[in-house]
Order: C-alpha cells, then sequence, then structure tokens
C-alpha cells in the first residue's frame, strides 16, 4: 500500500478496499459484501466479540449482520471458540468420516423429525443444489417450481428472474448461466397458491419438487400468509412432487425445529445451513429415508464433497445446538426480537416516515414503503434512496446493518437491551434524517 502522506491519514477501510480491488472482483469475495446498493466503502472487520463487531479503524458497531445469520450465539462465543480450538488440535480436515459428524447428524434428526437421513456439505449452496438433484432423481420428474424474491444460491438452475406467470418459464439473471439450464425452473409469486394450482394445472406431470424459503430472508424478511405453506403441502402432496423447504436462514433461527416446526408443516426435503456449523461453512440436505436413500453409495443420485462434514464445522455446530437446547434461549430471543420492533414502529410514528416494518423471532426487515409487503413486487415497492440514507445514518451511530434494503437483520442472544436502546434512539435520528433529506 501507498506510504503517502495522505494515505496515513486515509480511513483504513478505504485503503484496504483500494488494494482488495486489484486483486478480487469488486474487492469482494462476495456481491453482499459490497456497499454498491447503498454507496461507499464496505468495512473491513477486524474482530467481533458477543453483539460488537470492530472495523479495521477500530470502530465499534452493534451487530445485526451476523455473518448473514449464523452468530445466533453472538461472535467468538467462548464455548464454541473452544470446542473450535480442541477440534483443530486434533486434524483439520480427514476425508474419512468421524463420531463427531454422526453426532451432528443425530442433532438435525432430533431436531427437524422430517429429516430421517441427513447428508453434510459445505455450503447453502451445495445443500440446495444437491436436493434438486435428488428430488429430480426421486421422481424422474425434471421441472422445479420456486418463487419470486427467494434465494437458494448460485447454482445455475436455481439463478431465475420472476417469470410473468404460471406458465413462463425463467430465464437466467446471471450472466453465464445457459437458458438451457433454467427451462426447467418456474418462478412464481410468493404467498399465490393459484399461481401454483395454475401451474401444475399446466405442467403437474414435470414437477418434481416446489422449493422455497418457508420465511423468505433474502427479499428482507417477508411472512407466509395464512394456509400458504399448508396449501403448498397439499398441491405437492396431491400431484407427486416433493415439497422442499430451504431453511439455511430459518433452521434454528425462529425456532429448534425451525419454520416447519413452527407452522406445523411437514416437508419432505429440508436444506440446512448457517447456525448448523456455528458460523463456519457448512450445509446440509436431508429427508425422508425412501427419498435420501437415492444418494450415492445407496442409490443412483451422486453427490460427494472431500471436505463434506469438516471437523472444524461440525464442532462449532454441534456445541452450538448443545447451547441453543439451554431453557429459555429462544423466549430471550422473542423478547429482544419484540423490544426492537415496538422501538422501531414507534420511532418511525413518531418522525411521521412511511415504514413497513416485518418480525419473526429473531430475524427483522424495515421496508420504506406504506403497503405491506407479501412478495417480492411489493418488497420492490421500498424506497432504497431512503434506506441508504437511513444505513448510513445508523451506521455513523455504531449500527451496523445489511448494506441491502432487501435483507434480513438478526438479534442474537449476546444483544443486551442496552444494545437494543441504544439501536432504537440511533433509529430515531435516522428515521429523523430520512425526513429531512
Amino acid at each position: 500500500m501507498a506510504d503517502s502522506p495522505q494515505a496515513l491519514h486515509a480511513p483504513t477501510s478505504d485503503l484496504l478496499f483500494t488494494e482488495a480491488q486489484r486483486y478480487i472482483p469488486g474487492g469482494v469475495n462476495s456481491p453482499v459484501r459490497a456497499f454498491r446498493a447503498v454507496g461507499g466503502t464496505p468495512r473491513f472487520i477486524a474482530r467481533a466479540v458477543g453483539a460488537k463487531i470492530y472495523d479495521v479503524d477500530g470502530r465499534e458497531y452493534i451487530d445485526y449482520v451476523a455473518s448473514w445469520g449464523p452468530m445466533i450465539l453472538g461472535h467468538a462465543h467462548p464455548q464454541v471458540v473452544r470446542a473450535v480450538q480442541q477440534a483443530a488440535e486434533r486434524g483439520t480436515s480427514y476425508g474419512a468420516p468421524t463420531e463427531a459428524e454422526v453426532t451432528l447428524a443425530r442433532m438435525l434428526c432430533e431436531a427437524f423429525p422430517s429429516i430421517e437421513l441427513v447428508r453434510l456439505v459445505s455450503s447453502g449452496t451445495e445443500a440446495a443444489m444437491s436436493a434438486m438433484r435428488v428430488a429430480r432423481g426421486y421422481t424422474k420428474r425434471d421441472v422445479i417450481v420456486k418463487f419470486d424474491g427467494c434465494y437458494h444460491g448460485h447454482t445455475d438452475g436455481l439463478l431465475v428472474q420472476a417469470g410473468s406467470g404460471a406458465t413462463t418459464f425463467g430465464i437466467p439473471n446471471s450472466a453465464g448461466v445457459p437458458a438451457s439450464y433454467t427451462q426447467q425452473t418456474l418462478s412464481l409469486p410468493f404467498n399465490d397458491l393459484k399461481a401454483v394450482r395454475d401451474a401444475f394445472a399446466n405442467h403437474g406431470e414435470r414437477i418434481a419438487a416446489v422449493v422455497l424459503e418457508p420465511i423468505p430472508g433474502n427479499m428482507g424478511v417477508v411472512l407466509p400468509a395464512p394456509g400458504f405453506l399448508q396449501g403448498l403441502r397439499a398441491l405437492t402432496r396431491r400431484h407427486g412432487a416433493l415439497l422442499v423447504f430451504d431453511e439455511v436462514i430459518t433452521g434454528f433461527r425462529v425456532g429448534y425445529g425451525g419454520a416447519q416446526h413452527f407452522y406445523d408443516v411437514t416437508p419432505d426435503m429440508t436444506i440446512l445451513g448457517k447456525i448448523i456449523g456455528g458460523g463456519l461453512p457448512v450445509g446440509a440436505f436431508g429427508g425422508k429415508r425412501e427419498i435420501m436413500e437415492q444418494v450415492a453409495p445407496l442409490g443412483p443420485v451422486y453427490q460427494a464433497g472431500t471436505l463434506s462434514g469438516n471437523p472444524l464445522a461440525v464442532a462449532a455446530g454441534i456445541e452450538t445446538l448443545r447451547l441453543l437446547r439451554e431453557p429459555g434461549v429462544y423466549e430471550g430471543l422473542e423478547a429482544m426480537g419484540q423490544r426492537l420492533y415496538d422501538g422501531l414502529q414507534a420511532a418511525a410514528q413518531r418522525v411521521g416516515v412511511p415504514v413497513y416494518t416485518t418480525r419473526i423471532g429473531s430475524m427483522f426487515c424495515t421496508f420504506f414503503t406504506a403497503q405491506a409487503v407479501t412478495d417480492y413486487a411489493s418488497a420492490s415497492t421500498a424506497d432504497t434512496a431512503k434506506f441508504r440514507r437511513f444505513f448510513h445514518a445508523m451506521l455513523e451511530a455504531g449500527v451496523y446493518l445489511a448494506p441491502s434494503q432487501f435483507e434480513a437483520g438478526f438479534i442474537s442472544t449476546a444483544h443486551t437491551e442496552q444494545d437494543i436502546d441504544h439501536t432504537i434512539e440511533a433509529c430515531q435520528r435516522a428515521f429523523e434524517a430520512v425526513a429531512k433529506a
């Protein structure tokens, strides 16, 4: 890096971002980390502990990104750190089975009764890709139904734009994805059972699976309408298709048994990630025994991964899940979530800024729109210019939110009432800044 007098006084994040852009596309290793949607320079993080993160310039922030969800216990939880250290001392990877893999698999099956067999992988994207392959192999059908605004990783077949109707197949919304890869994908409006009925009426014998985030967390936080998930369960069962819940975000976040337990809907397959690795890279997919027995080496659906069930990630996941089973954990998260929600609502009303705030448990999102957000189309009415001003005002106040209007916020067990109250006060000032602009 440059050593000029100007450089010595420049914020270190600015210098690092300049350097990063020389070697990394866009200066970031995942697009969600970029500040393209809000402007400015991404904060480079030096360390994190509890509910706080600290950037390379020494600034402290109350963190609601939580590494995009997995840090439900807060950062650097001492018991999780100790479990990872002990695992690392025994070796970081073997490429062979371990007892810990069996322990984590058993914990996942016990937490999700819909999962009778589970395969560990290295990421949520890999889990989603594999689950779709298994669904097609089991049903011997090709078409996958997904929903606008639901994200299932960057696997080619699921990177699809919104279709214009139930009979319109998606086209890729990423360069490098051949149209032929997505011609077997239907993208429908979330919360629209009629669109799903029409899809089955037109393509029922070709539909292998309906996959969705039961509570979408990648277009903000959008709650399923009463009866929507139950309607999907009935439709898929009637037509011989699989119902697949992508609980990469909601699994262990909205409750120990995920959204499927919360809404009492049993899918055929479940995709997991985030929390089950305690902050380390991991994913999993599982389901009914007869479906999962299609996976090699038992069946003809091939899936493999050298680092699957990595001992460090498994150790972090086991300890995280053990801690989440302690009495009062989810009750505490619910109380903090409600405290933040009530404060945000009151602050917006005092200032007179029209917002629509959604929350379930420790997930939340504030949309800068006056209308209810029930799907991708209504989420898209949010005023992103207002969010940009809000985001930077919150950042200056020491509150770290995702740099996008269309991402979820997350509370951890490490957040205190003081953290929540500081956040609410910061929101009040940020709403005032938005109103004056």
